[in-house]
């Protein structure tokens, strides 16, 4: 079946009662039958649900249905983008290990790499992202992964995606990517051979800004690729914390079991089920929805390239940008609703984000309602500078989450607030 339909149909049985809508499972519990069911439960003998920050009926269900539609063996929920971020890392890293990531990164992933992980003892080594090859040369022995965002948030950059996925093959790393501005819809990671995907589903897959929310998943075939590779050595050895289980033994995909079983029930980051039924809902619609943002996204890029006032517009699928080769290549419908334009200084910046009157001032993206953000004094204000211009904020930045209004109104209302 194709994304769309599995986005609507995939990974719901219907019970007795046949209802249309996934049930919404708000519960923390469920009752063992018997003692010797509980205690199958705990040692896997048997497979169900025991307490909802392990697993939940309703968070399974958009589990499921979210891998199934991104083309993936299994998908992690968790409470919020971030920490599937850093639950993807955690998995693959321990004390001394390091990960080589691009420069262009939302700030919050920017500031967990570079301070979070360092007290976790886990190093960052940055490359350009219009310079991939930079990264074979900090891959050492401890390297467990290459981590890259699809599209950038906030500087809208692709980097060279296949060259990425090669250097992570060719050392057995595991490569991992945000792919939350892009979606299962426009960018599809395991077509490309990449290892593991995470989002924020705060953003499009919710659609109307309504839940916090997070997945990770990993491709079909991964256990073969952790399966005896000297890297991934906790993979392949006994967990003593979980009765001695080896991951890559059993028929499940291990880094999503593994996640879940050392990560999530020890930090606990898990969905509330009543936000897992959000994403559910929002994930029937995202196909609709990305057509409508890529659309009104690609003419507002135009007008403001036309601009008097704007110096700079970023939208990969603009011809002229310095990502639209990648774009074309790896995107696949349109470029996402993440655009940015550079006015010149701060103060213009603020001036022209004050009279706007349709752009919401949100630190958000991917909502129905367009939103606008000054990453220099908002999502990126901790940052140096020097970090600053390293993630490819300026000043003068302003990024927009064009929702799917009428594009008419977008345009005249940016066209007034740049007089």
């Amino acid at each position: 079946m194709q994304p769309n339909t599995l986005a609507i149909h995939a990974g719901y049985e219907k019970d007795e009662q046949l209802t249309m809508s996934v049930p919404l499972y708000q519960t923390t519990a469920f009752e063992f039958k018997s003692t010797e069911h509980g205690a199958n439960l705990f040692a896997l003998k048997e497979l169900g649900n025991i307490y909802t920050r392990l697993s939940n009926p309703t968070t399974d269900v958009f589990e499921r249905r979210f891998a199934e539609v991104e083309g993936g063996a299994a998908a992690l929920a968790t409470a919020s983008g971030m920490a599937a971020i850093f639950y993807a890392i955690a998995n693959c890293t321990k004390v001394g290990d390091n990960i080589v990531a691009t420069d262009k990164l939302y700030g919050g992933t920017y500031n967990q790499f570079v301070h979070t992980l360092k007290r976790f003892g886990v190093e960052v080594r940055f490359f350009d992202t219009f310079n991939v090859q930079e990264a074979e040369k900090l891959i050492d022995e401890n390297t467990k992964a290459i981590f890259f965002e699809s599209i950038s948030n906030p500087s809208i950059d692709i980097p060279d995606i296949e060259t990425i996925v090669n250097i992570a093959k060719k050392h057995n790393v595991l490569s991992i990517v945000d792919n939350t501005v892009a979606t299962p819809y426009l960018f599809r990671p395991f077509e490309w051979g990449i290892d593991i995907s995470v989002h924020s589903t705060s953003k499009y897959v919710t659609g109307q800004g309504l839940a916090m929310g997070g997945i990770i998943v990993e491709r079909k075939g991964l256990n073969e690729f952790l399966k005896g590779n000297d890297r991934y050595s906790h993979f392949n050895e006994p967990d003593m914390s979980y009765h001695g289980l080896v991951y890559t033994d059993l028929e499940f995909p291990a880094f999503c079991l593994r996640a879940r079983l050392g990560l999530m029930r020890d930090l606990g980051s898990v969905p509330a089920p009543f936000n897992s039924w959000l994403m559910i809902q929002g994930l029937e619609t995202l196909k609709v929805r990305i057509k409508e943002h890529c659309e009104n996204t690609m003419k507002i890029a135009k007008f403001l390239k036309a601009h008097p006032k704007v110096k700079v517009v970023k939208y990969p699928l603009l011809e002229g940008d310095n990502n639209y080769a990648n774009a074309v290549k790896y995107l696949k419908g349109g470029a996402s609703g993440l655009l940015s334009f550079d006015v010149g200084s701060f103060d213009i910046a603020k001036s022209a984000i004050d009279r706007l009157k349709i752009f919401s001032l949100v630190t958000n993206i991917g909502d129905t309602k367009s939103i606008v953000t000054h990453s220099a004094s908002t999502t990126h204000q901790q940052l140096s500078d020097e970090d600053l211009l390293a993630c490819g904020v300026t000043p003068g930045l302003i990024r927009l989450s064009v929702g799917i209004e009428d594009v008419d109104d977008l345009i005249n209302d940016l066209d007034n607030a740049l007089k």
